[in-house]
């Protein structure tokens, strides 16, 4: 390395942060590839069964996705029919979306390969650096 020079492109958090995300995309998409899932339309999936329904907003929120991308989302998923969309019943101008009976089934399908992906991305770490990991991930995103 030159004299002066300090920056270690591999010891950078994004860089780390990318060789992850990287890993765990590959993962994802090794044990989703039947049900045709996307990361981003199994977060939308999973945050709806979570929560019940959600408008379009408030799911981009809670799955830190942007307007224009959750837009995209929710339309896929409405054109597979894993979706639905309802008047708000308290704000006639918003609509709320929830899981049909497929996306219902979808996401209980689906449910033990998403855990299998976190557990394949954390399998060389203890218990406790998994807690540790996740902790501090938590604290900085």
């Amino acid at each position: 390395m030159a004299a002066g020079r300090s920056y270690v492109l591999q010891d950078q958090i994004g860089h780390l942060l990318r060789r992850a995300h990287q890993r765990n995309t590959q993962i994802f998409l090794e044990a989703f590839e039947a049900a045709g899932l996307t990361p981003t339309q199994w977060a939308a999936l999973a945050m709806l069964s979570q929560e019940g329904a959600a408008s379009q907003n408030a799911l981009g929120r809670m799955t830190a996705m942007d307007p224009a991308t959750i837009q995209g989302v929710i339309r896929r998923l409405e054109e597979r029919g894993l979706i639905t969309r309802e008047a708000d019943p308290d704000d006639k101008r918003r609509t709320m979306l929830r899981l049909s009976p497929d996306g219902e089934a979808m996401t209980d399908a689906m449910a033990e390969a998403a855990t299998s992906v976190s557990e394949r991305q954390l399998d060389q770490l203890t218990a406790s650096e998994r807690e540790q990991l996740l902790a501090l991930l938590r604290k900085v995103s």
